[in-house]
Parts: structure tokens; C-alpha cells; sequence
């Protein structure tokens, strides 16, 4: 979620400040008002046209700040920034406090000698602070000795209970010391979230805001971090009152800024719900407030880039590719403006306003990926294909750095994008490596796994469409129907399951209950503009193979109105060469031709190898038939060498280890591989 400037991110571990510094400045006193907050941006992901689920979750914030390296980052200029930490309150001897001051700071600053180490030398700093308790130190030195020795056993060891005891004596009932006490509390939170103790963590959260309220960082962070966890457990309707909880505080205190973090995140989740009436006023208000904002430009700019990828993931999840383009480009103009600028790290006076959305390598990946997003449904396969090769290697290069979970996201859902890219433009043997590098992913955390599982499967079933196996791809998509919440991905998968029962041509009971499910004439399911384009060209489909081809016209025609208002490519394609494909059929060649040219060109343009195929064979026939010799030889020259590229791709593809995960439809994806002999699906449908 979003992170704090003065340690790390909501809604996760604070990243340790430097060990000497005991008591953190303090921001000016705020006026007594009240509080609210919360973080980050989902997008929908689409497949060939249709939404491909799984939001991108950047409600999982980096543990460092912008330009950290990991865990070991610990906002070491915040330290610069704190004064000398007092020993004694005034009027009191000084002599004891000077003598306590000595051996504290000689122990300190070992501490941090050992951790700053490179490597660090944790367990010589945990002596170090261990010394501190035997000698009984005053109580705030207690406290926040408890709260670094936690923190530091947290972010370097495995030792969960001893950090857990040291943050739970951190979280002190002595009401004065309230920067140890919040810290600790938001750091013991995460602690128990991963130890699968979420109802441990959210009164402890509860109690804390309840009494940070005079405290306008921490009163933000924490209700940032609750938000989150009630997100991440799907609890949405709690995640945004909280978010309202904190958009309100922030417009009491002062920080329109922080206002804007809070009411673009509550955007960002009731877009996840579908509440279409709420996200519209919501967002002209977030436009209004990031326009009007004057201060910090990085700021300012990162608030213009998670409003813009708002705007543009609604465009995309209601399938207007044409209508996003304005937004986009704005958007790709403010993450180049972010580039250019220079963070001088100037602490904003307002303790309200010390929180910031992603780190600026964060965001230039995020906008790839809805880039990326954006070409795969509109049809640009070359152009999604080169900013997910840019995006996956700026990736390589952040997490040798930053251990953030949602760089393993961002990874996953470009993954899926390029996935897609490789069936349609005909490389299946890199598709399906890439699905087994995606399998390997989610194994790592089972965040990811459950919140890609059905997206994955849905990746395998399209896979055993390419290479024939129908059955399985069956199996596939029935697997991600179970697996899934998501109407668009459902709606998706659906209309894909119906190509499967259509091309097998005896399932005629399952296929009208599909059909009837997905009926873009009455009642459709999904708002997606793509997904009823698509679901009248499977009617098409069906309509052609009964032989009803008037029907079929019907809705090709449909299809063709509808991908043409919104530049959906590939649509376009399948719709104008199925429709010739009629045409040839009812022996009008004119209009034959006339339909499977253009298609033909526009298939080159994405390139669709299925398409350029059966554009190609119906070429060959057309021109056979109307008796030109030559062009019948160029078609069929061109039909030949599609012919042998899919073929021997097919052959690739079926003989690699990662094939067997066409089985694979229950529990976590298998570790191993076992070798395929060869093929075992049959060939004729590529030719």
C-alpha cells in the first residue's frame, strides 16, 4: 500500500530507521481532528479480447522506499534528520543521565556499525541491543531497545517468536510513548498476517488508530495498513470505510494530498466491485483535487498516474480500446515527466502528507503493463511483445534489489499478456515455457497462486486449443470456471468453452446452455463492449457450422459493427474471413474476396498465424475458381509455409517436458516435468 516517507510502506514493515535514532522527530502539533486513508491500484488484465482477471495488485507495497535495496534499506536520512535523543526529562540529575547516555550510545551505535555491515552482521547486532535490557534502562529506552531488537530479528531471521515477544513488550501500555507504540503495532501486525493470525492483527490495528488520532502520520499509515489487510482478505466493503474513514481525516487535518491517496484507492476498489455509479463521481472529485493540489511536483505527478491508470484499467475492463487512447497517451506523457524530475527527499510539513503511492520504477513498470495491456486487445502483438521484453527486463533489474511482493505481480500478469501473444502469433512451445516459468512464480508464494489459478488454467485451456486437445482444454477451462470470481474472466472463459464443444461438434446440449448463459442480445453478463463483440461472433461461429449462414451474417455483422467501433483487431479478422468464408460457401466469390483480402492484410498486421491460415486457404480456393492461375499459386504457396511454421511449432510444443501440464487441473502446479516421446494430438485442424 502506500508507504510512509518516515519508514517504509503501509500496511507492511516499517523499514528500520538507523538504531541511534531513539526518538524520532516529531512533526509540528496538527489541530485535534479526525482521521482516514488507504493505498494502491487494481487493474483488470484481459485475454485476446476479453478481461483477463486477477487486478494488479498494488495494494502489496514494497518494503523500501524509492531506490532502496530490500529489506536493508532503513531511511537512513531520516536519521540525519532527528535531534540528540534525551536521556532525562528536565530538572533531573544530569550526572545519572549522562552515565546511562554513554553505554546506551557506545551499544547503539556498535548495533548499527553491525548492521550497516556489508553484509550485515545481524547477529552481532542483536548483542548489542540484548546488552541494553540487563541494565535496566529508563522505560523509553526499554521500549524502543524491544522495538529495534523486533524489528531487526523480523526483517533478518527467521526467529518469528522471539521478534514477536520483543514487538509484543514494544507495544507498551505507557500511553507518552506513542512513536514506539504505533511503530511497533504496525510492525507486530505484519508479523501475525504471516503467521496466517489476521484476526490477531485487526483488533491490534483497531486499538491503534483508535488512539492515534492526535498523531496524523501514524493515524493515516495504520488505517492505510487495515485497509489493505481487509483487501487482500477480499473484505472490500471494510477496506473502503476505511478509506472514507481516512479521506475525510485527511480533509480535517489539512491534506489534500493524502486525501487524494485515500479516495483514489477507494476508486480503485469499488472499480474492483463493480460499482460503476460510485467510481464516477469519486474519480471527477480525485480529478478536481490532483489539478488543484499545488506542491511536491513527483507528488502531484505520481497522484495523475494512479488516476490515469484508473481511467485507463475502466476503459479497458468495459473493452473500449479506441476510447482509452486519449488517457493513455496522457499517461505515458505524466510517467516521462516523472522521469525527468528529481526527488530531493524535502519532508512535506504537513505529518499528513508523508506518504507517497509506488516508487517512480515501480510506476514506469505498471504503465508498461497496461500498455501492454491495451495491445494485446486492440491487436498490436508486435507492440506488446516489445514493452513486456522492456517491462520484464526493467523487472530483472528491481527485484536484484527490492524483494516487493508485487514485482512477482507485475511479473505474472505480463507473463499472461505475452503468453497470449506467443498462441495467437503462432510460437506455442515458447507459450507454453512461459506458462511453466508462471507456474514456478505462483509456487513461490500462495498469494499469487490463488490469485492467478484461474487466469492459469485459462492460459493451459487456450494452449490445448492451439495444439488440438480438446478434452483437456475442456478440463482446463471447466478447472478456471471453478476457480474464478471474476465476471469477466467467467464470461471469458465461457466463450471459449463454447468454441471447444463448437469444434468438437456433438456437445450440442452443453453448448446451448452456454450460449444461453452468454446471449449478447438479452442480458449479456459482463458491461465489456469486447467480450458481446466476441460472444456474438462464437453465434456467428455456431451459425455457420449448422449451416444457418444467414443467421451466421447476422452476427458476424454485429461483430464487425462493434470491433470497428472500438479498433478490436483480431475480432475484426476472425469476423471478416469467417464472413467469406460464407460467402465462398454460397458461391459469392465477388464478396468472398472481398471480405477474406482485407482480412488477410489485417492478420499480417497483428500477425494471427490461424488467421493468415485459413485467410490463405481461402484465397487459394477464390482465385482457383475464378481462374487466376497465378494468384492461385501465390495462396497457395503462402498457405504452405503457414502450413509447415504451425506444424513444426505443434511438434515442438508436444514434445516438451511442460506439455504434461494439460493434465493438470487440481491442486498446486506440479514441480516436475517427465519428457514427451513426441506429439500425441492430432495434426489436421492446422491444415
Amino acid at each position: 500500500m502506500h508507504r510512509g516517507r518516515r519508514g517504509g510502506r503501509c500496511g507492511a514493515a516499517l523499514p528500520q530507521r538507523p538504531l541511534g535514532d531513539v526518538v524520532p522527530q516529531e512533526p509540528p502539533p496538527a489541530s485535534p481532528r479526525l482521521p482516514r486513508q488507504r493505498g494502491p491500484v487494481k487493474g483488470p488484465n484481459r485475454i485476446a479480447g476479453g478481461r483477463f482477471v486477477a487486478a494488479i495488485l498494488l495494494l502489496q507495497r514494497p518494503r523500501t522506499r524509492p531506490g532502496g535495496s530490500g529489506r536493508a534499506d532503513y531511511n537512513s536520512h531520516q536519521a540525519a534528520r532527528a535531534p540528540p535523543f534525551p536521556i532525562s526529562a528536565p530538572g533531573a540529575s544530569q550526572r545519572p543521565a549522562r552515565a546511562a547516555a554513554s553505554w546506551y550510545l557506545a551499544l547503539l551505535g556498535l548495533a548499527e556499525h553491525f548492521r550497516t555491515s556489508s553484509p550485515p552482521k545481524v547477529r552481532l547486532c542483536v548483542h548489542c541491543l540484548q546488552a541494553v535490557l540487563p541494565r535496566k534502562p529508563p522505560a523509553r529506552m526499554e521500549a524502543r531497545t524491544h522495538l529495534q531488537l523486533g524489528s531487526v530479528l523480523y526483517h533478518h531471521t527467521r526467529n518469528g517468536d522471539q521478534a514477536r515477544g520483543h514487538l509484543e513488550k514494544a507495544v507498551s501500555p505507557i500511553p507518552q510513548f506513542e512513536d514506539v507504540k504505533f511503530e511497533a503495532a504496525s510492525l507486530l501486525s505484519e508479523l501475525y498476517c504471516q503467521e496466517n493470525s489476521v484476526d490477531t492483527a485487526k483488533p491490534l490495528l483497531r486499538k491503534a488508530i483508535q488512539i492515534s488520532q492526535q498523531t496524523p502520520y501514524w493515524h493515516c499509515r495504520l488505517l492505510f495498513q487495515l485497509a489493505q489487510l481487509h483487501t487482500l482478505e477480499k473484505d472490500l466493503v471494510s477496506a473502503c470505510d476505511l478509506l472514507g474513514v481516512g479521506a475525510e481525516y485527511a480533509r480535517v487535518v489539512g491534506s489534500e494530498y493524502t486525501r487524494a491517496l485515500f479516495l483514489l484507492s477507494k476508486g480503485m476498489l469499488l472499480l474492483m466491485e463493480r460499482k460503476l455509479q460510485e467510481v464516477h463521481p469519486l474519480l471527477t472529485l480525485c480529478g478536481q483535487i490532483v489539478e488543484n493540489w499545488q506542491g511536491n511536483p513527483i507528488q502531484k505527478e505520481s497522484l495523475r498516474v494512479f488516476f490515469l491508470v484508473l481511467q485507463v484499467t475502466h476503459y479497458l475492463d468495459a473493452g473500449q480500446v479506441k476510447s482509452v487512447k486519449p488517457c493513455l497517451k496522457q499517461l505515458q506523457q505524466c510517467i516521462q515527466t516523472i522521469s525527468t524530475l528529481h526527488d530531493d527527499e524535502i519532508l512535506p510539513s504537513n505529518p499528513a502528507d508523508l506518504f507517497h503511492w509506488l516508487p517512480k520504477e515501480h510506476m514506469c513498470v505498471l504503465v508498461y503493463l497496461v500498455t501492454v495491456m491495451h495491445s494485446m486487445q486492440a491487436g498490436y502483438l508486435e507492440k506488446a511483445q516489445k514493452y513486456t521484453d522492456k517491462a520484464l527486463m526493467q523487472l530483472e533489474k528491481l527485484k536484484m534489489l527490492d524483494c516487493s511482493p508485487i514485482l512477482s505481480s507485475f511479473q505474472v500478469i505480463l507473463l499472461e499478456h505475452i503468453i497470449m501473444c506467443r498462441l495467437v502469433t503462432g510460437h506455442k512451445a515458447t507459450a507454453l515455457q512461459e506458462i511453466s516459468q508462471v507456474c514456478q512464480l505462483c509456487q513461490q508464494s500462495p498469494r499469487l497462486f490463488s490469485n492467478h489459478a484461474a487466469q492459469l488454467h485459462t492460459l493451459l485451456g487456450l494452449y490445448c486449443i492451439s495444439v488440438n486437445c480438446m478434452d483437456n482444454a475442456e478440463a482446463q477451462f471447466t478447472t478456471a470456471l471453478r476457480l474464478t470470481t471474476h465476471q469477466e474472466l467467467w464470461a471469458f472463459i465461457v466463450t471459449n468453452l463454447a468454441s471447444v464443444y463448437i469444434r468438437e461438434g456433438n456437445r450440442h446440449q452443453e453448448l446451448y446452455s452456454l450460449l444461453e448463459r452468454i446471449n449478447p442480445d438479452h442480458n449479456f453478463p459482463v458491461s465489456s463492449h469486447c467480450l458481446r463483440a466476441a460472444a456474438f461472433y462464437i453465434r456467428g461461429l455456431f451459425s455457420f457450422f449448422q449451416g444457418r449462414y444467414n443467421e451466421a451474417k447476422r452476427f458476424l455483422r454485429e461483430t464487425l459493427k462493434m470491433s470497428n467501433a472500438e479498433d478490436l483487431n483480431r475480432l475484426t479478422a476472425c469476423s471478416l474471413v469467417l464472413l467469406g468464408h460464407i460467402f465462398y460457401v454460397l458461391g459469392n466469390h465477388r464478396e468472398s474476396n472481398n471480405m477474406v483480402v482485407p482480412a488477410m492484410q489485417l492478420a499480417s498486421k497483428i500477425p494471427d498465424m490461424s488467421v493468415q491460415l485459413w485467410s490463405s486457404a481461402l484465397l487459394r480456393d477464390l482465385n482457383k475458381a475464378c481462374g487466376n492461375a497465378m494468384d492461385a499459386h501465390e495462396a497457395a504457396q503462402m498457405h504452405q509455409n503457414f502450413s509447415q511454421q504451425l506444424l513444426q511449432d505443434h511438434i515442438e510444443a508436444c514434445s516438451l517436458p511442460e506439455h504434461n501440464l494439460i493434465t493438470w487441473t487440481d491442486g498446486p502446479p506440479p514441480v516436475q516435468f517427465q519428457a514427451q516421446n513426441g506429439p500425441t494430438t492430432s495434426l489436421a485442424s492446422l491444415l
